[in-house]
């Protein structure tokens, strides 16, 4: 066996990488010794390219990507992020100081990174589902290190702001949205029948005890949730949500809004394929999926919904209001797939990306729902090389 068949079978335990990536342990200086996969590594002059994963993904997300991307003469590395697979140093469970899982703290995570590896600028970060608004940042805040972006799935839709022109408005004035006066869990419970949003579900006490005992077993409930989200299942139609309203919430899938009565598990069980369909799928074969399934059972899920904990909970954006009023001014590639509900379960966020990014281009892929760059790598690694061509 060579050193890097050696290096791919000690990545989460698995032999299906290509030997041409390698795993190892990087300590960030941020208090986390990190692992990645990575390649293009042979050539320490390379530009760098860093991809971030989502939940509940890995590094491992991106096998598709690494090779493709080194091949244009890239180093190109994906780490496990704060909360998963192989990566240490983080504090377990619910009752944990939740900082070190915010955002901002995910871009000095990035900053860390670079420098152990010995460099100090990067061509490009690409984020995926909750990897996106990570990657963004790191290119909203550091633009003079983190040099170009590419976000997957998420839309960008820019910083909290401070109110505007306050002083100057009648004291009576309303500039508020009235509903936001309650939170969404409780705006949604109010619906016939009554439902609830995954985030707030992610961010409780009790999710990651229910999934790690869903009635179908960890594997098959990841299975039902990839399904769900993916182009594979034929119910995906998104489409831009016309208003702010319940009734228009009530509209995107339930494993976005979820019944009110129901576990994550209990939810997607509805969307369960059949062995006809698990066979079928080539995109995320069944011993993929093992690899997945397995290193979730044995870290659990609470460390990357701890970062859902800090999504919903404003306390935790004070630090980027700093930023109040700037957008992102490096070039940026959008690309979601054309079956994905992502770009589209929070109102507005897709226009809003586009009026806070100066430089954007967009591109929905056929047939691929959320997962697009596991579900068509071929045409998301057409889009990224295009976008990277000039970015050595």
């Amino acid at each position: 066996m060579s050193n890097a068949e050696n290096n791919n079978k000690n990545a989460y335990g698995t032999n299906t990488l290509d030997p041409a990536i390698r795993s190892r342990i990087v300590d960030n200086n941020n208090g986390l010794n990190v692992h990645i996969l990575e390649a293009g590594f042979e050539d320490e002059n390379r530009p760098l390219v860093i991809l971030l994963h989502g939940h509940p993904e890995l590094a491992y997300s991106w096998r598709k990507q690494l090779v493709p991307l080194a091949e244009q003469g890239f180093h190109v590395i994906a780490p496990d992020m704060r909360g998963s697979g192989r990566t240490t140093g983080w504090e377990a469970g619910f009752d944990c100081n939740l900082e070190p899982f915010s955002l901002y703290n995910n871009v000095q995570d990035m900053i860390g990174l670079v420098y152990a590896l010995g460099y100090k600028s990067v061509a490009a970060v690409a984020g995926h589902d909750f990897g996106s608004p990570a990657a963004a940042l790191c290119s909203f805040i550091r633009p003079d290190m983190f040099k170009s972006l590419i976000i997957m799935s998420t839309p960008w839709p820019g910083t909290p702001q401070f109110p505007f022109n306050t002083a100057n408005l009648p004291k009576d004035a309303t500039s508020y949205d009235p509903t936001l006066t309650q939170s969404m869990e409780a705006q949604l419970g109010s619906l016939n029948p009554p439902r609830k949003h995954y985030q707030m579900y992610f961010a409780t006490d009790y999710a990651n005890e229910e999934i790690m005992n869903a009635p179908q077993g960890v594997h098959d409930f990841m299975r039902a949730y990839n399904h769900a989200k993916s182009g594979d299942w034929t119910e995906n139609n998104p489409h831009p949500l016309q208003a702010k309203t319940l009734e228009e919430f009530s509209k995107i899938p339930k494993y976005y809004v979820m019944d009110l009565d129901k576990t994550m598990p209990e939810q997607v069980m509805e969307f369960m394929p059949t062995q006809a369909e698990i066979d079928a799928c080539e995109w995320l074969p069944d011993n993929e999926l093992a690899v997945f399934s397995t290193e979730f059972t044995r870290t659990q899920f609470q460390g990357t919904m701890n970062s859902y904990r800090c999504a919903t909970n404003p306390k935790f954006f004070h630090a980027i209001k700093t930023f109040s009023g700037k957008g992102i001014d490096v070039p940026v590639v959008f690309i979601a797939g054309a079956k994905d509900w992502g770009p589209y379960q929070s109102y507005g966020n897709f226009e809003a990306m586009k009026a806070n990014i100066t430089q954007l281009e967009i591109h929905f892929v056929d047939g691929a729902g959320h997962w697009v760059q596991q579900e068509k790598p071929d045409e998301v690694n057409r889009i990224m090389i295009e976008f990277l061509k000039d970015k050595k």
